[in-house]
Order: C-alpha cells, then structure tokens, then sequence
C-alpha cells in the first residue's frame, strides 16, 4: 500500500542519458525525504541521490556531476536525470521515501533496470 512506482531506465549507451521517474503519491504519509538507490549484481545497494525536506540535495560520489535529482516532496514525486552514462552505471535502481511521522519508517519501489553498454 502506498509504495512508490518507479519508470524510466532501460538500456542506454556509453556517453547517454536516461531518465527516472517515482510516484509516491499513493502514499498516506508525509515524507521527510526521498531519493533513489542502487544495486548493482554482487554489490550491495548503494545511495545515489536524495532530496530532504529542508532542501538539501546529495550526491554520491560516483555521480556527482553527471546525475540530477529532482522533485517536490508534498507532490511525493521525484526524478533522477541521468547523463554522461557509464557502463558502471548499471544497476537496478530503487526509488524510496522516509518518514518520521507517525512512525520512523521508509518504503521502496520494486525497482526498474538500468543497463548502459560500452
């Protein structure tokens, strides 16, 4: 109930773009942040990008300067544009969100693939 739904990825190609899209909007919660991770085979899920209610944007190192992160918490959407792809890029993106009313918690979306090719 009220997880978010990613869209976008796909199959891109060295030097590309792709976009993410989440929609949290099913959610009866306010969230205090959201954002997106990643998890690519044999690795463990790593934060990409996340935007908290305060304003604050972050980024990982391994995309600072090529991924955008963008959305409007109230409106429980967020988007991640993603350029200057790399074959490293791939990985199953999660889009989540958390919260700290009524209770610390956090949901996350099943995920969608993004493959880049050299």
């Amino acid at each position: 109930q009220g997880h978010p739904v990613e869209s976008g990825g796909g199959t891109g190609t060295t030097g590309g773009s792709l976009r993410l899209s989440c929609d949290a909007s099913r959610s009866p919660f306010q969230n205090t942040e959201m954002g997106w991770y990643r998890q690519a085979p044999g690795k463990q899920r790593e934060m990409v990008a996340r935007i908290v209610f305060d304003g604050r944007i972050n980024y990982s190192d391994a995309v600072k300067g090529r991924f955008t992160i963008s959305g409007d918490l109230v409106k429980k959407m967020v988007d991640l544009q993603m350029d200057a792809l790399k074959p490293e890029d791939t990985a199953v993106y999660y889009c989540y969100t958390a919260r700290l009313r009524p209770t610390i918690g956090s949901e996350w979306g099943q995920g969608t693939q993004v493959t880049v090719s050299s």
